[in-house]
Order: C-alpha cells, then sequence, then structure tokens
C-alpha cells in the first residue's frame, strides 16, 4: 500500500475520482433505488474537504450521480464524460428513437439523454434477453451508434471521442494535480484507467472494485484490487 501513502501525504496536490454504481453504491435490481451507504457518505465528505479534487464519474447523468452519492463539494461528470462534449447533442433524437422502437420493457429501459440502457439484471431467461440485446445492438449500429455491453447492461453511445478516459484528464488537468487515485467496477473504467495513464502524472493508483459480473483486464490492469464496495470504503479510509 505504498502508493496510496504516498498518495495520502500530498493531499493538497491529489484527486480521488471515483465510478458510483458498483463501485460506492452497491449494485441493486432497479438502478433508480441505488444510494451511497451512510458510513461511505461520510468518508466522502472527509476526502471533499482534505484532497485538491474529489470527482464522480458516472455512466448516469451527472445530477442523478449526485443524488445517490448524496454530497456537496464535488465535481460530478454524467453520462461516461459526454456532458462534457457538445458534439454529443445532436444525437439525443437518433438514442431516443431507439429507445421507443426497441421493443425493451419500458421499465427495464434507462434513456439518459446522450446514452440509453437497456438492463437485463431482472430477466428470467438471460441467454434469450442477451439475444434480443444483439439484435437491438445491431439496430444501434445501423443508426451509426456504439453498443457497448456492461455488467448485466447494454448501452448505446453516440460516435464521440468522449469517455471516462477524456473526462479523467479533462479533470485532472483543470484541478493541476499531480497525483491521482480512479477506482472503478466495470468496462468503461478501463477507460478511466486509460486516461490517468496518458495524463502523464508523478503517481497513479488504478483500484479495480472486482467482481464475476465485471470484466477480467480490470483487475489485470488495476493496481489494487478490491472484492466489494465495503472494502473500498476500507481503502478509502486509509486517504
Amino acid at each position: 500500500m505504498v502508493a496510496l501513502a504516498r498518495l495520502a501525504e500530498a493531499p493538497d496536490r491529489a484527486a480521488i475520482v471515483l465510478d458510483v454504481d458498483g463501485t460506492l453504491a452497491p449494485i441493486v435490481p432497479r438502478p433508480e433505488d441505488a444510494r451511497v451507504p451512510e458510513a461511505t457518505r461520510g468518508e466522502l465528505e472527509r476526502l471533499a474537504q482534505r484532497y485538491a479534487l474529489l470527482a464522480f464519474l458516472s455512466g448516469r447523468t451527472g445530477d442523478d450521480a449526485r443524488r445517490v452519492v448524496g454530497l456537496g463539494g464535488a465535481r460530478y461528470v454524467g453520462v461516461h464524460g459526454l456532458e462534457l462534449e457538445p458534439e454529443a447533442e445532436s444525437w439525443r433524437e437518433p438514442l431516443a428513437q431507439l429507445a421507443a422502437g426497441a421493443g425493451w420493457p419500458t421499465e427495464e429501459t434507462e434513456n439518459k439523454g446522450l446514452t440509453v440502457s437497456f438492463h437485463y439484471r431482472r430477466a428470467a431467461d438471460e441467454a434469450g434477453a442477451v439475444a434480443e440485446l444483439d439484435r437491438i445492438a445491431t439496430q444501434a449500429r445501423d443508426l451509426g451508434l456504439i453498443p457497448r455491453f456492461g455488467r448485466k447492461v447494454l448501452e448505446i453511445r453516440p460516435p464521440v471521442d468522449a469517455d471516462k478516459g477524456t473526462a479523467i484528464r479533462h479533470l485532472l488537468s483543470e484541478a493541476r494535480v499531480s497525483r491521482a487515485l480512479y477506482a472503478g467496477d466495470d468496462t468503461t473504467d478501463l477507460d478511466a484507467f486509460r486516461g490517468l495513464e496518458e495524463a502523464q502524472l508523478e503517481l497513479i493508483v488504478r483500484v479495480a472494485v472486482a467482481s464475476d459480473e465485471g470484466p477480467r483486464e480490470l483487475r489485470a490492469r488495476a493496481d489494487l484490487v478490491v472484492d466489494s464496495t465495503a472494502e473500498l470504503l476500507d481503502l478509502l479510509r486509509r486517504l
């Protein structure tokens, strides 16, 4: 844990950037029910006061991520960084058309404006659900959109050069820090790892919150691996 100690010794020059769902807030059957536990929120309040930057990168909208985390005094960037890219706005209508015509249950369809997510965590026939989502993914490609599977979800996004990697580089440059930690649990967090590496800081710490549903590559590329949101809380307490 030498890297954590080095990060904590100079908080005025360091950033803590975190994913939300599956990293801070435990995964729940209905995404709208997710919440960051009170103990975790208390630790985040401490980090917000101590570090040069505390930020949250989420697949949710920034406003929704703020609701789930429940913390002021931090930076929120939503929709995997697309909220920072004006070019993404022109794709709202094609995304809305796809969501309306996909034939996926309304209660399992999450239209975030700049992305659309089709959830299948509660599907009785998971193999059948994935086959149907493959069909929707093909429709998305035909519209020029980009499909990507994550933890029990198919996400459709616009063909815009923006992701958690571009977002984290933006945040770190804006904060003018030289050290940073990022923690995440899913496929899009590999982009954040890449952005952290490309930021050319003097110290980076990549943390994977591992699960059976998460990508194996995330664990392989991480500097530190924890097995649950509770274990991540223990790690944050060391900062």
